[in-house]
């Protein structure tokens, strides 16, 4: 066992000293401005760190419906192990990071308020967060390093003490504004990199202060003044109240300025004389505290209107205005975050126009994408999070998809369903539909993903269908269906009965896509004989290719020449409905698709061709069901050449579908007792 020691000995081993002094390294202004020199990027604006920290971590292209988008990894949370990781929201974060993009680069964005505006539970929270934690961490990598200084003291034992500016600002303030062109006109003739060193603002209240009055004891000899600055490396924290801000407005009587922008030391005034005295003054305000870095207001629209003002002069002017004090310079990413009825009520208030004016708005609306739905349930579900009990295949699936149908708008192609939609949103391909047509539905439905359930609940529901269901060993879809609809009748955010009528009706349109998908699985496990689907595949193209090719096949037991068996060939096409009239154009299509592989040297596997092998497994299936007597389960009288039929099945429903014992015992007696009532959808996945 190890002793205290050991453990210590353990942590210190561990420890990098050379980057503990890295990060908390501090020299002289004249040492600050020879790294001015061989990295300007340590004088980047906060919008520019802000961007900058997005794209180090690194950007792919991806496509999706024919649109090229860019994905920025750092969205991906992958230092967290996906711990907030965003998922399906490509087209909100690429608006985002072009909104920081063209701040960092001064194009006036860096002037306005970015408010993250969509439904509950749709991330704004969650990008705010990473944001910030983003900027955190980047702060303690060379590429993100940030400077700050302090001013020397004499201590009461006669020693040196620093006091730290209490906004954390950029040492070069420290230039007079005199002089600050030449010398930032000197420093960017002589940098190293590429980035422009540009300084915008002055000194703060406090530091002013100092900066005066030691003029006044050095006569006016700037290079003295610098001789009690100390500057030093700063890492951003919200912990420690360092560059990072977080706002929320309380109750509105309760509401004070002084939390944004600082308020009066009444104990120190005895000290100084005056409350005007900026010693006098705790520079402690989220505006201060989040100089350099970025300041989060949640729910920002619920802001008293005295608060609007500091906000409007903060991101327009980038100034605040504590109380007995000059207006003070600031450099800070502002984003606010609200949902649809607080910004609908921000449209009609007049009082309003001058926030609406400095905002730019970006629409965080909940995913319509399946799979990304699907990944926002893995994260919290999972083996390994959920211990000891087992979570069946598709439950998180038909959940997600619920989730999703809610969100979408009726297509107004009459052809197409609600649940074909968001299969086409999810990436599968759809007869007589293109990726063109995709676009054009995301195109008329602009409001999609801005209404319906958010993962909130249904995360909820999850949560309590583990619960719940205490003596079983795995939980699935229809546990979570069960709550998501009892659910309903006290759905707090759901205003009408109409709206309440059409979310039940779409569990029952997933209940039954569910239903087809385990019969689906069912039928492939029970059919998934590969040399039986290898003999009838070879069968059918014999046919079909005697057929196009007005030929006669050869019976293989009997030697006689015979023509094309066309009961066996539409019984395999009328699994997929290739009507009669189309099974020319079919067995055409399969014949030149064989030839072009040929062409190509390669040989025909029917599991290229994913329509043929639907076919060919739903045939097999059909010929071989009454032999496994399936059905049998149910009135659980079982033979033992049965029983055996039936653990290969389920053998290959564990093996290739992910179920254990138990669900795939439930999922076959689920799918016999759908047999038994005879309600066989002929191939209608």
């Amino acid at each position: 066992m190890s002793t205290g020691s050991d453990l210590i000995a353990l942590v210190s081993s561990r420890q990098n000293l050379a980057d503990y002094q890295k990060k908390h390294w501090h020299g002289t202004f004249a040492e600050y401005l020879d790294i001015v020199r061989s990295d300007p990027k340590v004088t980047r604006s906060a919008y520019q760190r802000v961007y900058d920290m997005i794209l180090s971590h690194g950007v792919e292209e991806i496509v999706v419906n024919k649109e090229k988008f860019v994905r920025y990894t750092f969205f991906e949370d992958t230092a967290n192990n996906g711990q907030d990781a965003i998922f399906g929201l490509d087209r909100t974060l690429v608006s985002l990071v072009n909104i920081l993009k063209s701040a960092a680069n001064r194009y006036g964005t860096e002037r306005r308020v970015l408010l993250l505006h969509g439904p509950v539970g749709s991330s704004k929270s969650t990008i705010a967060r990473l944001l910030k934690k983003g900027l955190e961490a980047y702060s303690k990598t060379d590429g993100g390093a940030l400077y700050t200084f302090g001013w020397r003291e004499e201590s009461l034992d006669g020693g040196d003490t620093f006091v730290d500016c209490p906004m954390h600002e950029e040492p070069l303030h420290l230039i007079p504004l005199e002089n600050r062109t030449e010398i930032v006109d000197k420093l960017n003739a002589e940098a190293e990199g590429g980035n422009a060193i540009v300084v915008e603002g002055d000194l703060c209240p406090y530091c002013r202060q100092m900066f005066n009055e030691r003029m006044a004891r050095y006569d006016g000899d700037w290079s003295r003044v610098l001789d009690d600055v100390r500057v030093r490396r700063l890492i951003l924290s919200e912990q420690d109240r360092i560059g990072v801000g977080t706002f929320q407005p309380k109750d509105e009587k309760n509401q004070d300025a002084t939390e944004l922008t600082g308020d009066i030391n009444y104990r120190k005034i005895a000290e100084y004389g005056t409350e005007s005295d900026p010693r006098a003054f705790n520079f402690d305000g989220e505006f201060n505290i989040a100089n350099r870095g970025i300041i989060e207001f949640i729910e920002v629209l619920k802001l008293d209107v005295a608060f609007l003002y500091d906000l409007l002069g903060a991101s327009q002017e980038h100034k605040i205005k504590p109380k007995k004090f000059a207006q003070t310079d600031i450099d800070e990413v502002i984003v606010g975050h609200t949902n649809e009825p607080e910004y609908k009520k921000l449209q009609s208030n007049e009082f309003m126009e001058a926030l609406r004016d400095r905002t730019v708005k970006i629409d965080v609306p909940y995913v319509t994408r399946l799979s990304d739905e699907i990944k926002i349930y893995e994260k919290d579900y999972n083996s390994r999070k959920v211990r000891g009990k087992r979570i069946a295949p598709h439950t998180l699936e038909v959940a997600a998809m619920w989730a999703v149908l809610t969100r979408l708008e009726e297509p107004k192609n009459a052809g197409l369903t609600l649940m074909q939609k968001m299969k086409l949103y999810n990436g599968k391909t759809l007869p007589g539909f293109t990726e063109d047509n995709i676009k054009e539905l995301r195109e008329e439905a602009e409001r999609e993903g801005m209404h319906g359930i958010s993962p909130r609940y249904v995360q909820d529901k999850i949560s309590n269908a583990l619960v719940a269901h205490a003596d079983e060993r795995s939980v699935n879809p229809f546990m979570v269906l069960n709550e998501l609809e009892m659910g309903l009748k006290h759905h707090s955010l759901i205003n009408s009965e109409e709206v309440r009528k059409h979310y039940k009706h779409l569990l029952s349109v997933v209940k039954e896509e569910y239903e087809d998908i385990v019969k689906n699985e069912v039928q492939r496990a029970i059919a998934a004989d590969e040399d039986a689907l290898v003999r009838l595949c070879g069968n059918y193209i014999d046919n079909v290719k005697a057929y196009t090719q007005r030929e006669k096949v050869k019976n293989k037991y009997t030697g006689q020449t015979e023509e094309p068996d066309e009961r066996l060939m539409r019984s395999i096409e009328e699994k997929i409905d290739i009507p009669e009239s189309r099974k020319d154009d079919f067995r055409r299509e399969i014949m030149n698709y064989i030839g072009a592989l040929a062409l190509d040297g390669r040989k025909f596997d029917y599991r290229t061709n994913e329509r043929l092998q639907k076919a060919l497994e739903l045939k097999l299936f059909q010929d071989q069901k009454d032999t496994i007597k399936l059905t049998s389960l149910v009135s659980s009288v079982v033979d033992k050449d049965t029983q055996e039929k039936i653990d290969i099945v389920k053998g290959r429903l564990i093996r290739n579908y992910g179920y254990d014992e138990d669900s795939a015992t439930d999922v076959l007696n689920y799918v016999a007792s759908i047999f038994a009532r005879g309600d066989v959808k002929r191939g209608s996945h």
